[in-house]
């Protein structure tokens, strides 16, 4: 952990077996919003394109000036999967869960991956996959994982 209390990359796993994201310098931001419970998105401050994942150089105009542009949090669903064993040990505990694609409604190029949930602090596993819907509305909520990392989760708009 850095003293920001963000994840300094060393790549532990929460204590119940669940991987917790490993961030660059690029990648911080993101997860520091998130625990303010924000979804950003580093948009080129040249061009004012957005880009995930975050990397230092516009992909478009080539600019290395960004910034951070506050979201509205919702989106659709983009594409999913079930993923079903062999998996790590922690999640075949909670398999059938689902990952999830979801298109960005304020920034459409911007597809971010995350789990749908009945709630924050939900389980993996609390939405049934078969009401997993292409181009459903779901909204960011914002999950407390181990040391602090902050992950973006999603909820239906319309449960």
């Amino acid at each position: 952990m850095t003293q920001s209390g963000i994840r300094d990359g060393s790549g532990d796993t929460e204590e119940y077996g669940l991987l917790v994201p490993v961030f660059d310098d690029d990648g911080a931001p993101f997860f520091g919003y998130a625990a303010r419970g924000e979804l950003r998105v580093q948009t080129c401050a040249d061009c004012a394109e957005p880009r995930f994942p975050p990397r230092p150089c516009c992909p478009h105009c080539q600019s290395f000036e960004s910034e951070w542009i506050r979201t509205s949090g919702r989106g659709r669903i983009w594409s999913y999967v079930v993923p079903h064993p062999p998996l790590l040990p922690a999640y075949a505990a909670q398999a059938p869960y689902n990952v999830i694609l979801v298109e960005l409604v304020d920034a459409p190029p911007i597809r971010l991956v995350g789990n749908l949930v009945a709630a924050a602090d939900a389980a993996l596993d609390s939405v049934d996959p078969a009401r997993i819907r292409i181009n459903a509305p779901v909204r960011a909520v914002f999950h407390q994982a181990a040391d602090g990392v902050v992950v973006v989760r999603w909820v239906l708009e319309r449960p």
